[in-house]
């Protein structure tokens, strides 16, 4: 059995589609709007003592298919050491065929570390000590990692109350890439949230205002966009499980915020009520400083509460939620329209039932202002493998225009996570390159090349003002 796994051709079935992947898209830079990348990490350009530290540690995709088979969480999140942790996971890995975890772990070993071996129990020894003799080395810090993938622009996330210190550093460097930050305030949103109050005290602390009404609120929401914004910042980012909208009033939410305040229970209404409020406020903020803002719609988060309460969240307990998007999505976009308030807007969806609603919902709000103005984001989460991008970038085809379309990102927290954008790029070919196979599409390779170069990477450029 050959072990050239990952090869020049990988995924590309024909001659047009390795055409189109070699000559338009393969060398294009990466763009990486989306991530959750440590910027400190990146400012200290921190080199990691072995490939757990940089693969496995915090990847909760990889967690849940060790759990799936039966790993222990001693070797997982546990206390085992790392060379155990490893050799689980690659214990692991043959198990995920026809997961996206087994492309993606090939597709890494072979860009970052040049072993196209496959991993498995018996190369484990092996790959464990030819990638830490490697991370060692300068050319393998975390810069070198980005480096190494042609990477251009990578946006991290930061919760409003963050100094952005690290940001500050790298902006006064020039190693190569470019790194900014996307503003994520769903704390300052989640009014039921457990811990609002006192987060609503650090925020105030952060902006220099004292929050103990609904306009001081947005008062310190608006003072920390404007300083994200000298910080370079043109990006936000939401994670909601649905669009909220309610009709609201400001005495109303006023009201909300200070029974909030006084300890007193609210309803789920007064919730929404209040959410909307705050989303609507910022929107029409970015509008005003002219950012791009991104809504996450559908995941169902912490289900298993007693592992969320040993492990914390973002630790592998969630999954997609049925939520209803279109009608709340629509009156909330339409509110921001109406007023002629609504920037550059990508939205995401977790659950795939809900791919032409999110397809047809961007027709609503193009309104010829700006190429592509509302997006439908790329395949994410879940969705983020060979068959949800196909289906997302077909259902967009038939329901938009492909040829306006961003492309992909990461959203990870993992430095060796860069190859996705590969991944989504011969999935694209391909599709493309089965089409003129068939006829369905001409052999127009000047054109269709310049579609996947747009694409690949020169819409997101376009879209994005850094």
């Amino acid at each position: 059995m050959s072990t050239s796994f990952i090869h020049d051709n990988f995924l590309l079935e024909n001659k047009y589609a390795e055409e189109l992947y070699h000559n338009y898209s393969k060398n294009q830079p990466i763009i990486d709007y989306h991530n959750h990348l440590s910027p400190q990490q990146i400012a200290d350009d921190v080199t990691f003592e072995n490939i757990t530290n940089v693969w496995i540690k915090g990847d909760h995709y990889k967690w849940r298919a060790m759990r799936t088979l039966g790993i222990k969480e001693e070797f997982i999140t546990g206390n085992s050491s790392d060379k155990d942790k490893f050799l689980n996971w690659a214990k692991t890995v043959p198990y995920t065929m026809r997961n996206p975890l087994y492309h993606w772990t090939h597709l890494e070993l072979a860009r970052y570390f040049d072993i196209t071996e496959l991993l498995n129990e018996k190369s484990a020894e092996k790959i464990w000590d030819e990638t830490k003799m490697k991370l060692n080395s300068g050319a393998y810090s975390c810069r070198g990692l980005l480096k190494k993938v042609n990477a251009e622009l990578v946006c991290t996330t930061e919760d409003p109350i963050d100094s952005l210190e690290y940001h500050h550093q790298l902006s006064q460097e020039n190693f190569g890439v470019k790194v900014s930050t996307a503003f994520r305030p769903d704390k300052a949103i989640f009014i039921s949230h457990e811990g609002y109050n006192e987060y609503l005290i650090a925020l105030g602390g952060s902006a220099g205002v004292h929050i103990n009404s609904f306009s001081s609120l947005c008062d310190a929401l608006i003072k920390r966009i404007h300083f994200f914004h000298d910080s370079g910042c043109r990006l936000c980012d939401h994670g909601l499980d649905k669009m909220y909208f309610e009709n609201y009033t400001e005495n109303e939410v006023d009201s909300i915020l200070k029974q909030q305040l006084e300890g007193k229970a609210i309803t789920s209404l007064e919730a929404a009520k209040f959410q909307t409020a705050v989303l609507v406020f910022l929107c029409e903020t970015y509008h005003e400083y002219g950012w791009v803002q991104q809504f996450h719609l559908g995941a169902l988060r912490n289900n298993n509460k007693r592992m969320h309460t040993l492990l914390g969240p973002d630790t592998g307990w969630d999954s997609i939620g049925d939520y209803s998007q279109a009608e709340k999505l629509s009156a909330f976009l339409n509110a921001l329209d109406s007023k002629d308030k609504l920037t550059k807007t990508i939205i995401y969806n977790l659950n795939p039932a809900d791919n032409e609603v999110m397809a047809t919902m961007i027709g609503n709000f193009n309104d010829g202002s700006v190429r592509g103005k509302v997006q439908w984001g790329s395949g994410w989460w879940f969705l983020d493998q060979k068959d949800g991008m196909t289906k997302q970038l077909n259902t967009l085809s038939n329901m938009g225009l492909i040829s306006c379309f961003i492309g992909m990102l990461t959203d990870s927290r993992s430095f060796l996570s860069f190859p996705r954008h590969e991944y989504f790029r011969r999935i694209l070919c391909n599709l493309l390159g089965d089409e003129i196979k068939r006829g369905e599409l001409p052999n127009d390779m000047e054109w269709i090349g310049k579609m996947v170069s747009d694409i690949s990477y020169n819409n997101a450029k376009n879209y994005f003002e850094f």
